[in-house]
Order: C-alpha cells, then structure tokens, then sequence
C-alpha cells in the first residue's frame, strides 16, 4: 500500500445507502484511486483523504437526474468520474467513458474489468473526433473538463435529438452558465437549468447544469460535419469488408 492509500479514510455509511449491492465494488473502485490512480498521476494525492465525499459519493448522486434505461457518454472521463460511480449505481444505463489519453484509458478498462462492469465501453478519443463514428447518446455527462460554452461544443454534438447534457459544477454554476447562453443557444439548446442533488447525502448538495438540446443538437454546422464523418465511417468499414 502506498502512503497516499493509507490516507483513504473507511466509507461512510452514506455509501452502503448509494451504492446498494455495488457496495463492495464502489470500495474498491475507491481504494484504486487511492493507489493507482495517484501513482499515475490520476489524482492528487491531497484528493485521497476527501476521495468519498468530494467524488465517489459526488458523482454517484449524478443518478439521481439521470433517465432510466439510456445511453451515456462520460465525456473527458479521467480517471472515470463520475461515469464509474454512475455505472455502479445505475446498471440499467449503457455508459461510454471517452478519454483522449492513454494512462488513462488503461486505468478505466482495468477498473471496468476488475468490477465486472459489463455496461460500461472505454473509448480513447477526442469528443471531437469520434463525432458521428459513436452513436449518438441521451445523456453526456462531465465533470471538471473545461468552461461550461467549450464543453457544450465538445458534449453537445454528441447527443441525440432532445437529449441533455448534465454537466457536475461548482458553487459558479449560475453565473457560468448566464456567460455561455449565447454558445449554448448557437449549439441548438434550447432549455438550461440548475438543480441540486445527493440532499442529505453529500454536504454540500452536488450542483448539476443541465443543457437541453431540441431536434439539431450542436446545430446546423455540427449536423453537416456529424453526416460527414458518419458518411467516411460507412465507406472506411465497407472497404474492410
């Protein structure tokens, strides 16, 4: 055990009521981190002592605004927060983490075979990049990536029609997302909130910004470069036919 492990402290009872009959996995999810997670430089080691409250149990409340049953893309997802803890709370999703760095893909397909994750796919690539070659996705969710108008522009894109991206912000939120309407609106969305979640469970409550899009997510100019790069998908795999 390294030193920075031995600062992670036991779960509290918190985690048993979120994490059901994931429990055990969400434990040593969390002991991961502690270890390899800081020894690749994942995570900090200051993170380790704080690792339940401030981001297994912060990011598992994500769940809470979740809809049954459908696709999610964990954009920018590091060292898998929150798309792991969501994963584990919620099996009924199917969960794509996108990651553009190679430690780290490394790290979250360890950790998906080790927890029997069966729902969950690792993709190393850039939002960017996998723009019409990945299905597009109800959900994208973020956590920590980059401003809420240049996340938009690498999450929005990926959705379907009428889906949402649920964006785990900080105590700026309302005012960083009054600066990006303008990008917000540019992209197709067409309803953005606030809301609170993990009442009772973290302290403070998790603050989530959510970003609705209508029939043209990223708008008009995405959806011609989402045809495009669909278009080059269909004849790079008929040719390996």
């Amino acid at each position: 055990m390294t030193e920075a492990a031995a600062e992670l402290p036991p779960p509290p009872k918190a985690a048993e009521e979120v994490f059901g009959e994931r429990f055990a996995e969400a434990v040593r999810y969390g002991e991961l981190l502690a270890d390899a997670g800081v020894t690749r430089g994942l995570i900090g080691p200051r993170e380790v002592p704080r690792l339940w409250e401030r981001h297994l149990l912060n990011c598992a409340v994500l769940s809470e605004v979740v809809p049954e049953g459908v696709s999610v893309c964990d954009v920018g997802s590091g060292a898998g927060l929150p798309g792991i803890p969501l994963a584990l709370v919620r099996p009924d999703l199917k969960i794509t983490l996108l990651e553009p760095l190679l430690r780290r893909t490394n790290f979250l397909q360890e950790v998906v075979e080790l927890l029997g994750l069966d729902h969950v796919t690792v993709v190393r690539g850039r939002a960017e990049e996998v723009m019409g070659k990945l299905p597009q996705v109800h959900v994208v969710t973020a956590r920590a990536v980059a401003p809420l108008d240049r996340l938009a522009g690498w999450g929005v894109p990926l959705l379907r029609p009428y889906g949402e991206m649920l964006a785990l912000k900080g105590d700026a939120a309302e005012e960083e997302l009054k600066g990006a309407r303008a990008a917000l609106s540019k992209l197709g969305v067409v309803e953005t909130s606030v809301v609170h979640v993990g009442e009772g469970i973290v302290d403070p409550p998790s603050t989530v910004v959510r970003v609705e899009v209508g029939e043209s997510p990223g708008g008009v100019r995405f959806a011609a470069k989402r045809a495009k790069a669909a278009r080059a998908s269909r004849v790079s795999r008929g040719r390996r036919r």
